[in-house]
């Protein structure tokens, strides 16, 4: 499940982080299981990117009980790790740990893209997954009304109206831990008005293909530094829209700010389905608990 670490109640820091960052890290999953399981065959998309805004600079992972690992990608360009655990097993311990350089957006301002640079043939046909309804992300009518309330003044720019449908989500929806689950729905976070990063993720992709902006999910973490006592950090989920002549640029609608160097970006696509950290099937009886542990922290 994806939750966010840090507090958005909290002051933010609108402007982006200019300088280079070194980060450390480990993301733990832990399944507890009723009893014995068997055949167990699972995928894990818990390396990060190495592009032009972030280099991995070190990768390991890690398994109890102990199993073969092989690695592919996915249509999406995301490392997916996959193993099976054939003997029987009472838990399964998967653990990944990073090292990753980021460096400010070496591209710069973003320029002006007016709406009508998105109504070309290239645009809709190579980015088609990022414009319309997926599992998670629903595009109907009351999608489509509040699209329209997050830019009462009509489209105008990309970029500039992609901030205003983040500030749209960050005005009209509370944060709530534990308000929703991993399997929640963009249209029933509209209606409740209320949910955590991954919710307002999937929200943010529907205004913004509603708008027909290119939208995709992301998820990978964020470099929290103002952590109260004994808070738990987690993954992060935010999104990236597609600027003509510029490329993807992210935004995080759960902080109300572009992604800068604090943000380590794993996987994308078109929501949550695409990008499950860690996921599979077993024989057994079930799992008892499952237990999540991720540090990030910053090493220079």
């Amino acid at each position: 499940m994806i939750t966010q670490s840090d507090n958005p109640a909290k002051p933010v820091q609108q402007g982006p982080w200019s300088e280079p960052l070194l980060l450390g890290i480990s993301h733990l999953t832990r399944y507890t299981y009723e009893g014995p399981v068997k055949d167990s065959f699972n995928e894990a998309r818990l390396q990060p990117f190495s592009d032009e805004l972030q280099q991995v600079r070190e990768f390991r992972f890690r398994l109890n009980p102990d199993s073969q690992v092989r690695d592919y990608p996915d249509f999406y360009s995301n490392c997916v790790h996959y193993f099976d655990v054939p003997q029987p097993h009472e838990s399964l311990q998967v653990e990944a740990i990073s090292t990753v350089q980021t460096v400010p957006d070496p591209r710069g301002p973003v320029p002006e893209a007016g709406p009508e640079t998105l109504g070309t043939p290239q645009i809709k046909e190579q980015h088609f997954d990022f414009l319309h309804s997926s599992e998670f992300v629903s595009m109907g009518a009351e999608i489509w009304r509040e699209a329209v309330d997050a830019l009462p003044g009509g489209q105008r720019d990309v970029w500039q109206d992609t901030m205003a449908i983040g500030e749209h989500i960050h005005r009209n929806y509370k944060y709530t831990p534990l308000s929703t689950n991993v399997n929640t729905r963009a249209l029933e976070v509209l209606h409740k008005k209320q949910g955590v990063c991954q919710d307002f993720a999937h929200l943010m992709l529907g205004l913004c293909r509603t708008h027909g902006i290119p939208a995709r999910y992301v998820s990978g973490y964020f470099l929290n530094q103002h952590k109260l006592p004994g808070e738990i950090e987690a993954s992060h989920a935010w999104i990236e829209v597609y600027i003509p002549g510029y490329g993807w640029k992210g935004y995080d609608p759960t902080h109300r700010r572009p992604s800068d160097t604090r943000y380590v970006k794993i996987a994308v696509g078109r929501d949550y389905s695409d990008i499950r950290p860690v996921g599979g099937t077993f024989r057994g009886r079930g799992t008892r608990q499952m237990v999540v542990e991720v540090s990030v922290q910053r090493m220079l």
